[in-house]
């Protein structure tokens, strides 16, 4: 699955400096560097170089200053990656290519130097502010089988978790959930109740929603606790 390749290209990107979050927005994993949101490094996975993969980082380029493309190295190295024009074109884009090793080595096989298209403001902000906005990094980049851990979901999660031990009200829940009010009032996903003026209580699709997402909240504090 893609999402063996995440640790990898999270470490080599960490490694140049940035703080790498998994799913945010429509991307694998996002980089930018901790108080400078001016440079957004932006990564896609997959298990094998594709025409798909250069797609995928064509679309991004409007809202990231540098895009790489990762994909798992060929067992016998025949693979795309060793094709001069699967680099070439690559290399023309301006997009940056990493080869994955089984062992989770990480080489870089093009660098993303060439000039980018015009950056799509809207969507570039949006990236940012989810990215800032998620407590840690609780989901791994390349899935596709699940809802992502949002930044308002994360919310909400807190929220509900303030609310096992009873009712709350949302000035309560404000410290941990900035956005509590709007949370609770909206009720996207169904997890509240009012019992009264201005108290919500959890309501049992809350509660499992708790019991299903509780492994990807402990690995969000624990992150962002690093």
């Amino acid at each position: 699955m893609e999402t063996s390749l995440y640790l990898p290209v999270k470490a080599f990107l960490e490694a140049l400096g940035y703080t790498v979050k998994g799913e945010v927005g429509p991307c694998d994993l996002v980089g930018v560097r901790a108080g400078d949101p001016s440079v957004v490094v932006i990564g896609e996975l997959k298990l094998t170089f594709n025409l798909e993969l250069i797609l995928q980082g064509v679309d991004r380029m409007s809202i990231g200053d540098e895009v790489w493309l990762a994909a798992r190295l060929s067992a016998r190295g025949k693979g795309r990656e060793s094709d001069p024009r699967y680099r070439n074109l690559c290399r023309r884009l301006g997009l940056g290519l990493l080869g994955v090793a089984a062992s989770g080595q990480v080489d870089v096989l093009v660098s993303p130097v060439a000039p980018t298209p015009r950056k799509d403001p809207k969507r570039r902000s949006r990236l940012v502010d989810e990215h800032r906005r998620r407590q840690g990094d609780p989901v791994v980049g390349g899935g596709t089988r699940r809802p992502v851990m949002t930044a308002y979901r994360q919310q909400a999660l807190a929220c509900a978790a303030a609310m096992v031990e009873g009712p709350q009200r949302p000035r309560d829940l404000k410290p941990t959930c900035p956005d509590a009010q709007k949370i609770l009032h909206r009720n996207v996903y169904g997890w509240f109740e009012t019992t009264g003026r201005g108290v919500y209580a959890l309501t049992a699709a809350g509660r499992d929603a708790l019991a299903t997402w509780r492994p990807a909240l402990q690995s969000g504090a624990a992150s962002a606790a690093e």
